[in-house]
């Protein structure tokens, strides 16, 4: 394989463990041809799709997604800046969900974190006598809410 990268050259140049290259490999997500003596080669395509791999499960995309998203590109040629702009336009509304639900997190526990009230009126945090336990599970203040459902003011 001419222009190709070991394990060891791909590690280096993605930052990515050989360990782990080996693992993504497993699960369909990077495409490694043998040589005769049975050793991995890549081709230098693969670094952008260790990038994309990592990328993605820095912002919490499973890897079943991943692999799903990368099977969609095309095996016959290098994929183009518009195939992963395809491709990334799946995630882009969750992503987007995602960050505002992160930025009111982070917005609220900066009014909340050491200020000791402890109370449901000024604080999302907390949920005396687990009065949103009938809305059902998780924390219920930092979940969308449907339009017609108002934050209680309790």
């Amino acid at each position: 394989m001419h222009d190709s990268l070991t394990i060891g050259q791909l590690s280096a140049r993605s930052g990515v463990a050989p360990s782990a290259l080996r693992y993504y490999e497993r699960l369909g997500l990077l495409r490694a041809e043998r040589t005769g003596g049975n050793q991995r080669r890549y081709a230098r395509t693969e670094l952008r799709r260790v990038a994309f791999v990592r990328i993605s499960q820095q912002v919490g995309i499973s890897l079943d997604e991943i692999r799903e998203a990368l099977d969609s590109l095309p095996s016959s040629r290098t994929p183009t800046s518009e195939d992963w702009a395809r491709l990334s336009a799946v995630w882009r509304e969750r992503l987007t969900e995602k960050i505002r639900l992160l930025t009111k997190l982070r917005d609220d526990l900066d009014g909340c974190i050491g200020c000791g009230c402890l109370s449901l009126r000024r604080c999302n945090l907390y949920n005396p006598d687990d009065s949103l336990a009938g809305e059902g599970p998780g924390a219920r203040l930092f979940l969308p809410r449907p339009a017609a459902d108002p934050a209680p003011t309790a």
